[in-house]
């Protein structure tokens, strides 16, 4: 059982502010400011400064919101596998990109379903953003992202390589002739929603050019994979997207890829969780299983 002050130390780091944190906890402030004096008098270290009126994080206080976190999502977990000893099987809820959770991971899941009839399996499916928080709120046991992360936080494994390409419809007309990433600045950007994997890692690619992605004409964010595929196949601009979600329509003819000096992007989705996890095994043995039905289902295809 986590220590009730590592909560309130927890919820001060989310609000850093006591005053704020006391009223989400429903504990008075002088409580908050207790529990905290608390734990630097236990561990011997100021966790909080002020920097003029604004409450910051000490060197010491961030090593110890890493640990906390990880503590707290393993605390989460352990509290779910005692429960599932007398269901007859575990519970197991993560997290996967939309790409991931909706193009990638069907045939995997269908292989621990088979290995484990009566697990209790809950997908979450969010941009790789909202995954982190709630990998961080021990909401969910670990995540496959296809986005960016800070790898001080998190302990993870390469799930796949993908390309990246961008694509139009078979007879879309271009504005001029494309050959880079520059020549397309004219036409109507189809994208995901700031905070997506898919649309992080053209920004990624559009910094390096000193872009954004409004240096496009037009930008058009849809939070729906197939909706931006539909507007594409009906000529109304170009998208960015990993080749599993689109290479049913490659394949097809109803889509096609735009050919770009520097494109494809190869770029890995990764699965990960909280660092320092006491069930990192646990989440490698998970990961071994899924890994092994992605594989031969790329074999197939």
């Amino acid at each position: 059982m986590l220590d009730f002050r590592v909560d309130t130390f927890l919820a001060v780091c989310r609000c850093m502010s006591f005053t704020r944190a006391a009223a989400a906890l429903h504990i008075t402030q002088p409580a908050v400011s207790q529990h905290i004096r608390a734990l630097e008098a236990q561990y011997g270290v100021r966790f909080f400064s002020f920097e003029g009126k604004k409450l910051t994080l000490t060197d010491a206080g961030r090593l110890f919101l890493r640990t906390a976190t990880t503590m707290r999502h393993d605390a989460q977990h352990l509290r779910d596998a005692l429960g599932s000893l007398s269901g007859g099987g575990r519970r197991l809820v993560f997290g996967a990109t939309l790409t991931i959770g909706e193009y990638v991971m069907p045939a995997p899941l269908a292989r621990l379903l088979a290995a484990e009839p009566n697990v209790s399996l809950r997908m979450i499916v969010a941009n790789t953003a909202e995954l982190l928080r709630g990998l961080d709120r021990g909401d969910i046991d670990f995540a496959i992202v296809e986005g960016f992360f800070e790898k001080s936080e998190y302990d993870s494994l390469p799930y796949l390589t993908e390309r990246y390409v961008a694509v139009c419809a078979p007879g879309y007309r271009f504005r001029q002739p494309v050959h880079t990433l520059e020549d397309l600045l004219g036409e109507r950007l189809l994208t995901r929603e700031p905070g997506s994997g898919t649309r992080e890692i053209l920004e990624r690619r559009l910094r390096e050019h000193n872009l954004t992605v409004r240096d496009f004409r037009a930008v058009t964010e849809i939070g729906s994979l197939n909706a931006i595929k539909a507007l594409v196949r009906m000529g109304q601009g170009v998208a960015f997207l990993y080749e599993p979600t689109v290479r049913a329509e490659l394949e097809s003819g109803a889509l096609r890829e735009i050919a770009l000096s520097g494109f494809p992007v190869l770029h890995d989705f990764t699965f990960l969780w909280r660092k320092s996890s006491v069930f990192a095994q646990t989440y490698r043995e998970i990961f071994d299983l899924l890994r092994t039905a992605s594989d031969s289902k790329r074999e197939e295809a």
